[in-house]
């Protein structure tokens, strides 16, 4: 179905975007939501614009949409909770479903389900606040929050000395981080529409990885498309991709990240359910590379949350 097909059809469908929320990754939503609001407006659909706070169920209820699009960061949006709310409620919305937005928020769950599937991922151990640490036999290592994204709280760790102001670091978001080992190469990043790999994206963070600044500053990072990686290196990343994307039934629209190391072996650190929306995200620019305009991935996005049957039979 085309573009105007597409429109035809949600045209009369209230849009609620829902923006904002509860987390450490609040400022980034919103900046992810008034974009998304922003495009649907330009595609001249119904939408409204809902900040999510703890009265978010009878916002809601008051908004009176017809489709739910989730644009949330973190813990109590991207973790299964205002998915399982709408589900209640009855209201489709965009993205995964509880299942795999609960799974994919909590690091050490995705982790020991990627092994179960024989997804490359580097070694890792789970310590909770006030519990003995267990000897880190070899540095450097990845220290980070289990359910936190963003890249907030993570640090890089060469050594015994730094250890403990890293995990205090990290105890800020979270009462259990995770030590992993670090694998030194190139940070990528996949993002899957529809089940569907788009091109891998080398990122090439000024600061001394893709940390948050990186992320949302501008240019704070380079992304170049495609990575720059091998040919064997580039089919694997987007193998695990869609992989990852079907096996643990998302929807609509994920982003995988990855290192590629030294040899070519490619590694997957995490799954983003809700990937970032706003002008230096990667998602955007890894459709744009296949010609979608912002407003069309936004239009895919929205579109996805029928399915075939509903499709067919929508009547608007």
């Amino acid at each position: 179905m085309n573009t105007s097909d597409i429109l035809a059809k949600l045209k009369n469908k209230k849009i609620g975007v829902l923006y904002g929320g509860l987390s450490s990754e609040r400022e980034i939503s919103i900046k992810s939501g008034k974009a998304v609001l922003m495009a649907l407006e330009k595609l001249k659909l119904k939408a409204v614009g809902i900040d999510v706070d703890e009265n978010i169920s009878e916002k809601t209820r008051k908004a009176n949409i017809d489709l739910a699009y989730i644009v949330l960061h973190g813990p109590m949006g991207e973790d299964g909770t205002i998915q399982g709310m709408l589900e209640i409620m009855g209201i489709p919305y965009t993205g995964c479903g509880v299942f795999a937005s609960a799974v994919f928020m909590d690091k050490d769950i995705s982790k020991k389900l990627f092994r179960c599937g024989g997804i490359a991922t580097p070694e890792w151990f789970i310590i909770k606040q006030f519990e003995p640490v267990e000897e880190i036999k070899k540095y450097p290592v990845i220290v980070k929050p289990v359910s936190q994204g963003s890249a907030l709280g993570v640090t890089i760790v060469r050594n015994y000395s730094q250890f403990a102001a890293a995990a205090k670091e990290a105890f800020k978001y979270d009462n259990e981080i995770m030590v992993e080992s670090f694998i030194s190469g190139k940070e990528i990043a996949v993002s899957v529409l529809n089940g569907k790999a788009l091109p891998v994206i080398e990122i090439v963070p000024k600061g001394e990885f893709y940390d948050f600044k990186s992320k949302y500053q501008k240019g704070g990072s380079g992304h170049i498309i495609p990575a720059r990686i091998n040919d064997n290196a580039y089919c694997q990343a987007q193998n695990y991709a869609e992989t990852i994307f079907k096996v643990f039934k998302c929807k609509a629209v994920c982003r995988v990240d990855m290192i590629v190391d030294k040899k070519n072996k490619v590694w997957v650190l995490e799954n983003n359910t809700i990937p970032g929306m706003t002008a230096t995200s990667l998602l955007p620019d890894a459709s744009k590379a296949v010609g979608y305009s912002f407003e069309d991935l936004v239009l895919e996005i929205a579109w996805s949350v029928y399915d075939n049957k509903e499709k067919e039979s929508l009547r608007l």
